[in-house]
């Protein structure tokens, strides 16, 4: 039986991890395989985490770092050398890492320097801009990595353009794995679970597609007044309604820079993975900074309104589902004033759902 040390921290993550968690622990490979999970802290508080494990059935952490919030040096720091001494402690076959995060490079770090393989899913993604934190990250994940789950034949491209040619595996997309699986599984439940988050939060008026659904909460957005000042000025002149699971720092920093959202935006506390799959497939379109977010409006069907300049994601763009309008204010109003949600051609980029298990295969290879 193989052991692997399982690194997550953040909300995209546990997302991801629940897929392959629930595999290791099913009948089919339960005899090959043994799951050690590491928390890092990273998201911490209940909107943000604990949630995620609750209602996705994600194991409860073997180790929880408790790292919080702070500077990416200390952060990572922090991370780096706890995770060294439970990789000693543990001495796994494999360590796994997901996405783009402190988490992932501090994990990263710590397997590649002790000499234990190293297992990166969401592999070979670039946005091409390197002063984002998440663009450090991975590059400097998949360099160090010996199997390398790439979701798209434009992730293993640029591998390819790095001279990273060994270990890559085109699997598909875990996230779609995840949104496959919850959304069948809360099948007829997603009208009560709506129901249930509009009378909560006083928006009972709102009905289906009359609403979008907004995350801001990107540093390169959150950080900077202008950028932060165009977003909220654009979001108020376009009087559509919408329904915001507000970033507990992106509150802090709109109190900080004194910007208000005008009241057709529903601020609302941060929600759980299946309220939020809810709030896509009942929302006209998607307005956000996220990169996951992207896709699952992709899964959804739903147009993406994406305040970046750059995305990883390059098929939902391509494909016409995805709209790049950085935090440009007459952009941002132009389009989602003239937004199409009308039915676009939609090609499966992402696989066919069956990501984690092609995932373990290669793994029990070895």
């Amino acid at each position: 039986m193989k052991k692997i040390v399982t690194i997550v921290g953040a909300r995209p993550q546990f997302v991801k991890a629940a897929v392959l968690s629930r595999l290791i622990r099913s009948q089919d490979w339960n005899d090959k395989f043994q799951e050690v999970l590491i928390h890092t802290g990273q998201h911490y508080d209940h909107g943000m985490s604990d949630i995620f494990f609750e209602e996705m059935e994600i194991p409860k952490p073997d180790y929880n770092l408790n790292i919080g919030s702070g500077t990416h040096g200390k952060m990572t720091g922090e991370m780096l050398i706890k995770i060294e001494e439970l990789l000693l402690k543990e001495q796994p076959d494999f360590v796994l890492v997901y996405g783009d995060t402190n988490s992932t490079l501090a994990g990263a770090l710590a397997a590649a320097k002790l000499h234990i393989p190293l297992a990166h899913v969401e592999a070979g993604l670039r946005s091409f801009w390197k002063k984002m934190p998440e663009e450090q990250n991975r590059i400097c994940t998949d360099h160090l990595s010996d199997f390398l789950f790439c979701p798209t034949t434009t992730a293993i491209s640029n591998l390819e353009n790095e001279g990273v040619t060994k270990g890559i595996f085109n699997v598909g997309d875990i996230m779609y794995d995840a949104y496959l699986y919850y959304s069948q599984k809360l099948g007829n439940n997603k009208k009560a679970l709506f129901e249930k988050i509009k009378d909560s939060n006083n928006i009972n008026y709102l009905k289906k597609d009359e609403y979008y659904l907004l995350t801001i909460h990107r540093a390169e957005n959150t950080d900077d007044p202008e950028k932060l000042t165009n977003i909220v000025n654009a979001l108020n002149a376009v009087e559509i309604p919408a329904i915001y699971p507000a970033h507990p720092r992106t509150r802090k920093q709109l109190q900080k820079f004194g910007l208000a959202l005008k009241p057709h935006i529903h601020i609302i506390e941060p929600v759980g993975y299946f309220e939020m799959i809810t709030l896509q497939a009942y929302c006209k379109f998607i307005v956000t900074d996220s990169g996951g977010l992207q896709k699952e409006a992709f899964f959804a069907k739903k147009p993406c309104v994406t305040l970046r300049e750059q995305t990883e994601w390059v098929e939902t763009v391509k494909s016409g589902w995805n709209h790049l309008v950085g935090t440009n204010q007459e952009k941002i109003i132009n389009t989602l004033n003239n937004i199409n949600s009308s039915e676009k051609e939609y090609l499966s980029y992402y696989g066919n759902g069956k990501a984690g298990v092609k995932m373990l295969r290669e793994l029990s290879k070895i």
